[in-house]
């Protein structure tokens, strides 16, 4: 991609009605553009961070065999009314509209009776389970309170993936195997080293349930965490009793501030059951498919790694999921410097690594800042200075010094 050509712009100034660092940042490095509290339109390079979240998220979700569909945004009244959940005094957050014909429909924020309404018209055997089923899909919450830029939105995208087995027993290997996916999936977005499985409420039909908490000041929630055994207890849970049973002295344990990126959830047969989601066993008797739910915020991971990696300068995007591997940086106008520098960018753009090429006319100065803002992982720069040492100057947006490579020595480096 040509800066030239990108229709968005850097912004010096902090936005005045934005809180969150995250989005302050996101919003002057022109990757996201705040539509009103708690929605943001994702722009060329954000869209370009938010596809390469989704990547590692989906390849970890396939290599546990799961199958991706896309169910829909509008839901169906009746369906939720058969679990109760319909309710604004159970689920407060609902987005609710009418057709044309009055009849009310809702915006999805989870989608578990859908597919489990779905689920009933293709289970009908042991033999058909057990089934993992995911999606990546904008979710829509009213939340009360949305200033926390992408850690928490009313419009957001999410995978959501749901488990469903023949007894308990197949269900927790299932569950087993969707965390330790997490774990792969978290250490790969580079936040490996700060995100803890944490102990929250398993609501009415479990008694815990597994939170994946990274810490971050900018985190709406208060976790309690063993640093030695990696593992923390949310705020909520916090008690004497949960503690002994899990092991867990309050000594050993240190209050930080922490934003959920991810959870996993065992629903038994609380959906199954009222939407006649059964099956017949090897034993020619019907049962209730066994249940889980596992959530990933796609976009709140986003504004997570903000959070984390940004320095004073800007952005500073992990490798795996950054919008480009490489920006290029064109000094000067001359023929020489131009054609070296569209030669490279050439190069670069067919060995598939991802190149952002600044070919404005703009200062050294404004194009140094902008690369820092934006925080792609390399910063390439070619002038009239690194032609005459037949080299090119290369920088990671996190190391402090340059370095000066030749063609074949540059090319090695970002392969």
């Amino acid at each position: 991609m040509r800066q030239s050509q990108l229709f968005t712009k850097t912004r010096r100034e902090i936005p005045a009605d934005e809180e969150s660092r995250n989005a302050q940042l996101l919003i002057r490095a022109g990757f996201v553009h705040k539509e009103m509290a708690g929605v943001y339109t994702f722009l060329p390079l954000g869209l370009r961070v938010l596809d390469n979240i989704a990547q590692v998220v989906r390849e970890e979700m396939n290599e546990l065999g799961a199958q991706e569909i896309r169910l829909t945004t509008l839901q169906d009244k009746e369906l939720w009314d058969k679990t109760g959940r319909w309710s604004d005094v159970v689920i407060d957050d609902w987005f609710k509209t009418k057709l044309a014909n009055q009849t009310e429909v809702g915006l999805g924020l989870t989608h578990e009776e859908p597919l489990t309404n779905l689920l009933s018209q293709y289970v009908n055997s042991y033999k058909d389970l057990p089934l993992l089923i995911y999606q990546i899909q904008s979710k829509f919450r009213n939340e009360l309170r949305a200033k926390s830029g992408l850690l928490r939105g009313r419009e957001f995208l999410m995978k959501d993936l749901y488990s469903f087995a023949r007894n308990q027993k197949e269900h927790d290997q299932v569950y087993n195997q969707v965390a330790k996916a997490y774990d792969k999936i978290f250490k790969r977005l580079g936040l490996g080293d700060r995100t803890y499985r944490t102990f929250a409420s398993g609501g009415s039909f479990a008694k815990f349930s597994d939170e994946f908490q990274t810490l971050t000041e900018a985190g709406e929630d208060t976790i309690y965490l063993d640093y030695d055994k990696k593992v923390a207890v949310n705020k909520e849970v916090y008690t004497d009793e949960v503690l002994k049973e899990l092991g867990l002295k309050r000594d050993q344990l240190n209050e930080v501030k922490a934003a959920e990126v991810g959870n996993i959830f065992s629903l038994g047969t609380k959906y199954s059951k009222p939407l006649g989601l059964n099956f017949v066993d090897d034993n020619g008797h019907e049962q209730n498919v066994i249940m889980g739910c596992y959530g990933i915020g796609i976009s709140r991971l986003m504004g997570v790694i903000a959070e984390c990696f940004a320095d004073d300068k800007g952005l500073v995007w992990p490798a795996v999921v950054a919008p480009f591997n490489v920006h290029l940086v064109r000094l000067g106008d001359s023929p020489a410097v131009v054609k070296a520098a569209e030669e490279l960018y050439t190069i670069l753009t067919k060995n598939g690594g991802g190149v952002l090429y600044d070919d404005r006319d703009e200062s050294a100065g404004t194009k140094f800042a902008d690369a820092d803002l934006i925080g792609i992982p390399y910063r390439l720069v070619i002038s009239d200075k690194t032609l005459e040492s037949k080299k090119y100057e290369l920088k990671s947006r996190t190391g402090r010094d340059a370095v000066l490579l030749n063609k074949d020595e540059l090319l090695k480096k970002l392969a």
